[in-house]
């Protein structure tokens, strides 16, 4: 049918490159290993999965639209105002939600080189320009950053730590990049991986949001806390903005049974700490073992590695990608990133970290062909 008979979409929207989840399907016969969407391997705190099992028998009833539940365990644990606290279908919902409430065509939306897709996508649907600033050693650089701004950037995005490099900025240089722009720009602070962190010069932006009034942090339900299915994110801001949010935020965005298992697994942090002690204990060994076999892998703070692949036949990141998925090991090709040849990597089970460094090794030595 010819485009002059069927509605068209505004400009713009046909330019944007849809956001392609990590893959998760290995051959038939192999035991899979996922390892490309950074999820806990701990799975969910038993107590979250008893709280969504209460509200199965309550379908027929609309969930709270405030999540209120939520927002309040939330502003318990962290010593919040639970009124400047929105919760939305994952911190993407929230990255994009903010962009549609501040962003217009004509205006700039800014971010990093290697910054989450997402960024890109809610700034060419609001209609906005996306600009990009380069990074310093797969690290966000404050002073390109400060450099891009300009009368039109109405928002900065920072992924901090950031997917996919595992890279973060210590807290003051976050407050200088916010001293930096205009009190019209916001900072939008992405902290998805902010659990993980263990470094004495981090910090997620707490201090930074109840301080200013152009700064917003967003977190997620969907890494540590184990509840990736259920689509939980949640983000502080100034009481002007959470307002702005709650204007355009869907009226039932979270279901019953996200609100409630939220709430359950904020709570439990025994689960979390097992968690983030995993992480701890697995982290360093998988980037040892990597860079003892020759592979570069880029220093994180999250709960997952960049790993560098030479840009050689049989031996590329391409090559490495397929050998692993043959034998059940599923890892995060990059390249939408402009990281055509790196492979992200989850830190998984012990089983599975132990079942990639020895696929790799075996590859490294033998290529695509051992």
């Amino acid at each position: 049918m010819s485009a002059a008979l069927r509605p068209v979409p505004r400009p713009g929207v046909l330019a944007i490159e849809a956001y392609v989840p990590g893959k998760s399907a290995a051959p038939a016969g192999v035991k899979l290993h996922k390892l490309s969407s950074n999820e806990t391997p701990m799975g969910p705190s038993p107590a979250a999965i008893a709280a969504m099992q209460e509200t199965a028998s309550h379908l027929e009833l609309y969930p709270d639209g405030a999540a209120t539940k939520l927002r309040q365990a939330i502003a318990q644990k962290y010593g919040l105002d639970p009124e400047r606290i929105v919760c939305g279908a994952g911190s993407d919902e929230l990255l994009s939600l903010l962009t549609y409430a501040y962003m217009g065509p004509g205006d700039e939306g800014l971010y990093s080189q290697y910054g989450f897709l997402v960024y890109r996508i809610a700034i060419l649907a609001a209609g906005g320009t996306p600009v990009v600033a380069p990074e310093r050693d797969h690290t966000t650089d404050v002073d390109a950053l400060l450099a891009a701004v300009t009368d039109r950037t109405r928002i900065v995005y920072l992924a901090n730590p950031n997917n996919p490099t595992g890279t973060y900025l210590p807290f003051d240089e976050v407050r200088r990049l916010h001293a930096g722009l205009p009190k019209t720009t916001l900072l939008v602070l992405d902290a998805a991986y902010a659990e993980y962190v263990r470094r004495n010069d981090y910090a997620a932006g707490l201090e930074l949001v109840a301080e200013s009034e152009n700064v917003v942090m967003t977190r997620t339900f969907s890494k540590v806390y184990g509840l990736a299915a259920l689509r939980i994110g949640w983000m502080v801001a100034p009481a002007a903005t959470a307002d702005a949010v709650n204007r355009i935020r869907g009226p039932f965005n979270l279901g019953a049974a996200a609100i409630a298992a939220g709430a359950a697994a904020m709570a439990d942090d025994a689960h979390i700490a097992a968690a983030v002690a995993h992480n701890d204990a697995w982290l360093p060994k998988v980037t040892t073992a990597l860079e003892g076999i020759g592979l570069t892998v880029t220093p994180s703070v999250g709960n997952f590695v960049l790993i560098h692949f030479p840009d050689e036949p049989g031996r590329s990141a391409a090559d490495a990608d397929a050998y692993l998925t043959a034998r059940g090991m599923i890892l995060r090709r990059v390249g939408a990133y402009g990281l055509p040849n790196a492979l992200r990597m989850t830190i998984g089970t012990a089983e599975a970290n132990e079942a990639v460094v020895a696929a790799l090794t075996a590859f490294v030595k033998g290529g695509a062909r051992g």
